[in-house]
């Protein structure tokens, strides 16, 4: 506890658990309609198509990458849910192919520029997040507050439309509602989710900050906003003790969190079964 103590008097400290709960809290809200709709799988291909653009944008040496991230991935989003509903090619293999290309052109560029000395340091820091949480600055914090409240704002404002297309897009859009204009409006929130995570998270594992809270609450809640509540504080709860114990334990922090996301489901299906019986 003292060293835990010594640890939250540096600014960098808070820094990275703002920028964590604010990406955990994201993630785990947008993670119940995705996994209702069996469109988790998304979060891969656009986290390895983020790492793709990382890649050429460090190349390229832009002073902030994230202009370039951003669009890249979120026209990537775009792109997955055309392709993947008006072609003969499924979603599935859509995103297979996409997320294998993206990340050998990714590392490719990477192991062939001049500008790092340690390609390997790089893309293992990009794929599995960030060793250390001293990277996080001010700025970085600011923006990731920014795109969060864009996020939650939108989720907010449609979460009535968001819950319709999650459950049933017929009745939805008989109803005269745009169902393809929503599905697009979830893929673009997502790859900005993803762009948010990848530094401390890692492209690999941002994933999971979208699936595990949402299938633990599934466990043991019912009704869509039970689930959604219980997916959000699982989230948080998981992404602080995971980024504590990086800390005491000198482990990576996107390793970390994922691990107690993946404790926490355990936790929460023991339950489910718990319930079910009695």
């Amino acid at each position: 506890m003292d060293r835990l103590f010594t640890y939250l008097q540096y600014p960098f400290v808070w820094f990275a658990l703002i920028v964590g709960v604010l990406i955990a809290l994201c993630a785990s809200l947008l993670g119940v309609s995705l996994v209702l709709k069996r469109f988790s799988f998304i979060g891969d291909g656009l986290s390895h198509v983020a790492f793709g653009a990382m890649a050429i944008a460090s190349v390229m040496k832009l002073t902030n990458n994230m202009f370039f991230i951003l669009p890249v991935t979120i026209l990537a989003a775009v792109l997955l849910l055309r392709t993947g509903t008006n072609s003969k090619v499924g979603g599935d293999a859509v995103i297979a192919m996409l997320s294998v290309g993206a990340l050998a052109l990714g590392y490719l560029v990477m192991s062939k520029s001049k500008s790092s000395a340690n390609v390997a340091g790089d893309v293992c820091s990009t794929l599995f997040g960030s060793s250390s949480i001293l990277t996080l600055t001010r700025k970085d914090v600011v923006f990731t507050a920014i795109l969060s409240f864009i996020v939650i704002l939108i989720f907010v404002l449609f979460y009535n439309r968001i819950f319709a297309i999650t459950f049933d897009e017929g009745f939805a859009g008989a109803t005269g509602l745009r169902v393809g204009a929503y599905k697009l409006l979830l893929a673009v929130i997502t790859a900005i989710i993803i762009v948010m995570g990848m530094n401390l998270i890692g492209s690999l594992l941002i994933s999971a900050l979208i699936i595990f809270p949402a299938l633990s609450a599934m466990r043991v809640c019912v009704r869509f906003k039970s689930v959604i509540i219980c997916s959000a504080v699982t989230g948080v709860v998981c992404t602080i003790l995971g980024m504590l114990l990086s800390m005491l334990l000198s482990t990576p922090v996107g390793a970390t969190i994922v691990a107690m996301d993946f404790l926490a489901f355990l936790v929460f299906w023991i339950l489910g079964k718990i319930k079910r019986i009695a």
